[in-house]
């Protein structure tokens, strides 16, 4: 890794239900993921491939993927304004731990919620 590659080039999000995560998913960001199997794990893929310098990345459920409030946090784009997702997430069976915050003007937003399979996650948008 060097200063011109990006320091993230795919992410998992690990589900319990497939099904469910891929509905939490879909409902919030209001996005369509692409469903499959692949070496004994159910997957659904966020838009972007991993090819063109977007980052991809998906839910998975299998052997070795635990949902957890804990740990790393996955910021996802919700531009142009968090407020948008955000205001899906509970009625999609989430719940939303920390409201949208000012990071600085330059920066943006960010807010913190916990997903249908109990992951602790965040979103950020520019306004």
């Amino acid at each position: 890794m060097d200063a011109t590659t990006n320091a993230l080039n795919w992410f998992e999000i690990s589900v319990g239900d497939m099904a469910r995560a891929k509905k939490f998913y879909e409902e919030v960001f209001s996005i369509d993921l692409h469903e499959t199997e692949m070496m004994g794990m159910k997957m659904a893929f966020f838009p972007g491939d991993g090819m063109t310098g977007k980052v991809g990345g998906g839910l998975v459920e299998g052997p070795f993927h635990k949902p957890s409030a804990d740990g790393a946090k996955i910021y996802l784009n919700a531009n142009p304004d968090l407020d948008i997702a955000l205001g899906k997430v509970e009625a999609a069976g989430g719940k939303v731990t920390m409201p949208k915050t000012k990071i600085t003007d330059e920066i943006g937003y960010m807010a913190f919620f916990i997903d249908s399979e109990g992951n602790g996650m965040a979103m950020h948008s520019n306004n």
